[in-house]
């Protein structure tokens, strides 16, 4: 039993109810440092977990007309031609080792988790600064940038199959900016591009032989999928802007104590 990790994957879901996206980006972390899982393949069964919590967090939205299809089409296209080609070709390319310097091995599952430290820390920095409170300026009905919103997608796809992560935190501004979505309606619409990109993700491992543990992952799931409602509770109640801060600085903390981890503290 893994107490703390059950309860990280609670806040994992809440975090998607609450503000549609940044709770995705502790699952690989979680998996690693606390289940103790190798990050390749934990970078699998984060988008299994991501992509369940999503995809029922987007039926509330959906229920309510809070999701734009068409958006989702754009974007879902070229995200998905590169989660592909990330998952299928980029990935077996990555030598499992790198580079050695001295006593220090840098190896493919190093390269994961430093390239996840610094999304987390990007991540983090737009969660302090509370963007979501600028890019809401964005006039409804003003010309819609089609062409860039696709090329983010490509960029959220390369990064959604080579770190398993949601990317909500990417996918959230560039719908109300560029996309000129309402902010209820880009994290619908988030969480339904979200759990689009990770089940295709997912099926990609699974059609790779990938050796996965399904009772594990639908155990964690369960938990994920209950902070999906938690955090729709608590988004009744309290603004998820107002608490995106506060997030942000705990995915800053666990971003730094990756870094560190893996980079000086290793054995």
């Amino acid at each position: 039993m893994h107490p703390l990790g059950y309860l990280l994957s609670i806040l994992i879901g809440i975090s998607l109810g609450l503000i549609g996206g940044g709770g995705s980006i502790m699952t690989v972390p979680v998996l690693v440092y606390v289940f103790g899982i190798k990050p390749t393949l934990a970078t699998g069964y984060s988008l299994f977990i991501v992509g369940i919590a999503a995809f029922i967090g987007s039926i509330k939205y959906f229920n309510n007309k809070l999701i734009s299809l068409q958006i989702a089409f754009y974007f879902s296209i070229p995200s998905l031609v590169a989660i592909a080609v990330t998952r299928k070709l980029l990935m077996p390319l990555i030598p499992e080792k790198i580079f050695e310097f001295s006593n220090f091995v840098f190896t493919k599952d190093v390269l994961i988790l430093v390239v996840f430290a610094i999304i987390m820390i990007a991540s983090a920095k737009s969660m302090i600064r509370s963007r979501s409170a600028d890019i809401q300026e964005a006039k409804v009905g003003e010309e819609r940038h089609i062409s860039k919103v696709m090329l983010d997608g490509l960029v959220v796809g390369i990064l959604t199959g080579l770190l398993g992560i949601g990317g909500g935190f990417l996918i959230i501004p560039v719908l109300v900016v560029l996309a000129r979505l309402p902010m209820k309606i880009a994290i619908g619409t988030s969480l339904l591009i979200i759990a689009i990109n990770s089940f295709v993700g997912f099926t990609i491992d699974v059609f790779s032989n990938v050796q996965i543990d399904y009772k594990f992952l639908l155990m964690i799931s369960l938990f994920s999928v209950s902070g999906i409602f938690i955090g729709f509770e608590f988004g009744k109640k309290i603004h998820g802007d107002k608490l995106k801060p506060a997030f942000g600085w705990f995915i800053l903390a666990m971003g730094i104590y990756i870094l560190v981890r893996e980079i000086f503290l290793r054995d």
